[in-house]
């Protein structure tokens, strides 16, 4: 078999000369398709390596996979620009990248991506719904910049974030069934919590570079041409006090959908709790992060340093090693109140 064309360290956008709509490179064996989907998930920057040692062995692959898939979306989606003729570029992107989901559940995948991913499908029997609302989150994106209301950020929420806990859910051996709609509904919670978190977080970047507005304006009484004019008055109590007056009953609400999913990685078997409890934790950090620039993140962006993010790597690998039921310890967030804990909650440490 030839060598893969497309090295993980190619943006999306150019790899596309090889593997896209109007090309197609040389045949790829799984092999192959794996490696380049596991180079992807450790060449792109995120808060926790998505193949950490905190993922079981025999899932790495298969996540890695389903991370190559949301990078893929997610790049055809918005790298492209933020012009008009850039976003009808990324629709006919992600309507070809939607006809190649289908091409892979019906067993004839061509994408490299989608190679590794069939047998992902396989193995654990997941359902296309989940990766096919992924792909409608971004095609929406492409048509909606500005979000008017709460319901509607979260109905966003339900197909930009909620997929991957449920296919998460899956690798980990929790079918969607109705005996497991319990753990559903927490993973739905905390996946829903950490898109809102991220939301808070990159306030000013999503304006900035891709036009992008997810405080629902008309519940906040904001305008998008009013946070465009406060974006530049940094010291300007005028600008600073509104902001962030709007914004903090949103990070209240954030707050309550942590809350609701936290008791998931208790309710999940040692094997993947440590993983799921880190997404969530890490969530966590990043609005506790918000609260502490007082939630003017209009003006700064806050991040995990690496200590924190080392440090919560470091309280998962002890869970981990500590596995076994124990009530959950209290969320040392100050004036926070803890949810009650769950009689088989995990012995991981709150976060």
């Amino acid at each position: 078999m030839p060598d893969l064309l497309i090295h993980p360290d190619m943006p999306v956008i150019e790899a596309l000369r090889w593997y896209g709509p109007i090309a197609s490179g040389p045949p790829v064996d799984r092999d192959q398709a794996i490696a380049y989907c596991r180079g992807l998930a450790t060449a792109h920057y995120e808060n926790f390596s998505v193949l950490s040692s905190l993922v079981p062995v025999d899932l790495r692959d298969d996540f890695a996979a389903v991370y190559a898939f949301c990078r893929w979306s997610d790049d055809l989606g918005d790298e492209t620009g933020k012009t008009l003729a850039a976003r009808a570029q990324s629709m006919a992107l992600l309507n070809w990248w939607e006809d190649q989901l289908d091409l892979c559940f019906d067993g004839l995948a061509e994408h490299p991506v989608f190679i590794a991913l069939r047998g992902v499908i396989d193995r654990h029997a997941v359902p296309k719904r989940p990766f096919a609302d992924l792909i409608a989150a971004f095609k929406q994106d492409q048509t909606l910049h500005h979000y008017q209301s709460w319901d509607q950020v979260l109905d966003y929420c339900t197909r930009s974030a909620n997929p991957v806990g449920r296919i998460v859910l899956n690798l980990g051996g929790y079918p969607d069934t109705p005996a497991n709609a319990d753990l559903y509904r927490m993973s739905d919670a905390t996946c829903t919590a950490l898109q809102l978190t991220n939301f808070w977080q990159d306030v000013r970047r999503d304006l900035i570079e891709r036009d992008r507005v997810y405080i629902p304006l008309a519940d906040s009484g904001l305008t998008v041409d009013q946070l465009r004019d406060w974006m530049f008055r940094e010291d300007d109590p005028a600008a600073r006090v509104p902001f962030i007056r709007a914004m903090h009953p949103l990070v209240e609400k954030t707050w309550a959908f942590f809350d609701a999913g936290r008791p998931l990685p208790g309710l999940l078997s040692p094997r993947i709790r440590p993983v799921v409890w880190l997404f969530g934790a890490g969530g966590r950090s990043v609005l506790r992060s918000v609260e502490a620039i007082g939630c003017a993140t209009l003006w700064d962006r806050p991040s995990l340093t690496r200590l924190t993010k080392g440090a919560l790597v470091g309280r998962a690998w002890l869970g981990a090693k500590l596995a076994g039921p124990a009530p959950v310890a209290s969320d040392p967030t100050p004036n926070r109140p803890s949810p009650p804990a769950s009689p088989s909650a995990t012995s991981l440490p709150a976060a």
